[in-house]
């Protein structure tokens, strides 16, 4: 019993000595990670410092995520940031079994058929890189700065329904920022509530 006792209480030490996995925050550095992308291609955030990086999170499944899709507003947003010169990645934290999992060759096929413009999509089907941003919805979007600072994380818009016909009328909020990024303002709207389906972590 003694040795159990001083087993759970050197657990219990290293428990609490163990550092925090910090939440994301909007004016601190984004959390860094490393993702393997649909090609079988590594990439890893703080590798991309000097370019803007917008993550997308993402589930084909998902209304939410078609409502955007089906109705192009998403490639539209990817274009514009690319033509920007930013890197766009898409990130799949939908589990083995659950909605929205897809292989590689799977989701290079949904870039492909719906005229996507990812730079990368990233397959995170342990949901490590979706919970170290704590992404809860799809879609839910982060903007990271060119030296590697959280800008904006929320919602892609104004308006928290799977309508399409509500996308003319929205505030397309990742639009909004890059645009006072790019001109050399601080983001006026940084955090905003996301919405849309839960991300698909496993059980």
């Amino acid at each position: 019993m003694f040795k159990r006792l001083k087993y759970l209480a050197a657990a219990a030490s290293i428990a609490l000595a163990a550092p925090a996995i910090a939440s994301p925050q909007v004016g601190k550095t984004a959390p860094d990670f490393t993702g393997v992308d649909s090609n079988g291609a590594r990439v890893t955030l703080s590798a991309l410092r000097g370019r803007l990086v917008v993550l997308e999170w993402t589930n084909h499944g998902c209304p939410y995520v078609s409502k955007h899709y089906g109705a192009g507003n998403m490639q539209k947003t990817q274009k514009a940031a690319r033509a920007m010169g930013a890197i766009w990645l898409s990130i799949i934290s939908s589990a083995p079994g659950r909605q929205g999992h897809v292989d590689g060759a799977g989701a290079n096929r949904l870039t492909e058929t719906r005229d996507a413009a990812p730079s990368h999509v990233i397959l995170d089907p342990k949901g490590v890189i979706g919970r170290k941003y704590e992404a809860t919805n799809t879609p839910h979007m982060f903007v990271v700065g060119k030296d590697g600072t959280l800008l904006y994380m929320g919602a892609i818009d104004s308006i928290r329904t799977a309508n399409p016909a509500d996308i003319p009328r929205a505030k397309n909020y990742v639009t909004a920022a890059l645009d006072e990024i790019a001109a050399g303002k601080e983001v006026s709207e940084p955090v905003t509530r996301q919405y849309g389906c839960s991300v698909k972590y496993a059980y």
